[in-house]
């Protein structure tokens, strides 16, 4: 069930024009970028349609989300969240207008006066149309899912004179070092994405640390005179039929990596390129899909970096906080 049943402007029943709308979607997805999966209905949530027979229909499902104080997501995510899900069919960028303005007029009052909040949609990457839209309505494109086809890493790069770089497997007594690496790309990412530095992100990361190293997920180290200097968390996940990926990544086997950080005074000289070309090989196993990683375009060094590296963008999110912001 998707959200309770009312009359749209045409007569019909919202479940019925968001069934309609998802075949055209469906291909003009194809048509934009063949990368992606097909689409699919948005999760349950309140349902919206607007337009007419005359202007087209468009539909999207708003769904809300709040999350606990100290749970792992705050790090990257504002704690009230309201997320729109379009279904546009074959619409352009006047029916994204149309179902933003709605989604304007729509906010929950504890979305609307909340500081921590923000208005989120996810949208592919190659749809300038839409993209148009959203920055009119006050969006901003935070964050990418970047996908890479299987394949041996990027050739050598160029890089200064320095210590040489040692790769291994982290262990469990590198926890202390993992996490102050694992602080320095949230600082980072804090003034350049969607990332927040909340008070108890250290010990956040430690916890979320230490349950990747129990699940024997493997985390990189790179260490120059016996330092540890770069990091580099990754990990292996299956992406089923009507799971929340399938509607992001085709069905298969998938790497992915979930946190590099370099040290700020040893970026530029080759760690994290010799931690990609290390970690690489694992996350490819036989008939895999490829591997998958998030990143922030406003960020100058990871915008540059996971391209030349062979990662594009699949997936964009767009978002703006507070979500009052949202035009």
């Amino acid at each position: 069930m998707i959200g309770r049943s009312r009359t749209t402007p045409s007569g019909r029943a919202p479940e019925v024009v968001l069934t309609e709308l998802l075949g055209d979607q469906q291909r003009r997805f194809h048509e934009v970028d063949p990368g992606l999966p097909p689409a699919v209905l948005p999760p349950p949530g309140e349902v919206l349609v607007v337009g007419d027979d005359t202007a087209g229909e468009v539909a999207g499902v708003l769904t809300q989300h709040t999350w606990p104080a100290g749970s792992a997501p705050l790090l990257w995510s504002a704690a009230e969240v309201t997320e729109l899900h379009p279904v546009l069919g074959a619409a352009g960028r006047g029916g994204v207008d149309r179902l933003l303005t709605e989604w304007r007029a729509r906010l929950p009052a504890r979305v609307r006066h909340v500081a921590d909040s923000a208005a989120v949609v996810t949208w592919p990457s190659r749809d300038v149309a839409a993209a148009r839209a959203f920055l009119d309505h006050g969006l901003v494109p935070l964050a990418v899912l970047a996908v890479r086809r299987p394949g041996p890493p990027a050739g050598a790069v160029v890089t200064p004179g320095g210590p040489p770089v040692r790769i291994r497997r982290a262990r469990d007594d590198d926890l202390e070092a993992c996490v102050a690496l694992a602080m320095h790309e949230i600082a980072y990412s804090s003034m350049v994405g969607g990332s927040v530095l909340r008070p108890d992100a250290e010990a956040v990361k430690r916890t979320a640390l230490r349950q990747r190293f129990a699940r024997d997920e493997p985390v990189w180290l790179a260490e120059q005179d016996g330092e540890a200097v770069g990091l580099l968390e990754c990990g292996l996940t299956d992406v089923s039929p009507g799971s929340w990926l399938a509607g992001l990544l085709p069905v298969g086997r998938w790497g992915y990596v979930n946190c590099a950080s370099v040290l700020p005074d040893r970026r530029g000289a080759g760690v994290g390129h010799a931690l990609v070309t290390a970690a690489l090989p694992g996350l490819q196993p036989p008939g895999g899909r490829g591997t998958y990683l998030y990143y922030n375009p406003p960020n100058p060094i990871s915008s540059v970096f996971w391209p030349r590296h062979g990662y594009r963008p699949l997936w964009t999110l767009w978002e703006v906080r507070p979500a009052a912001a949202l035009r």
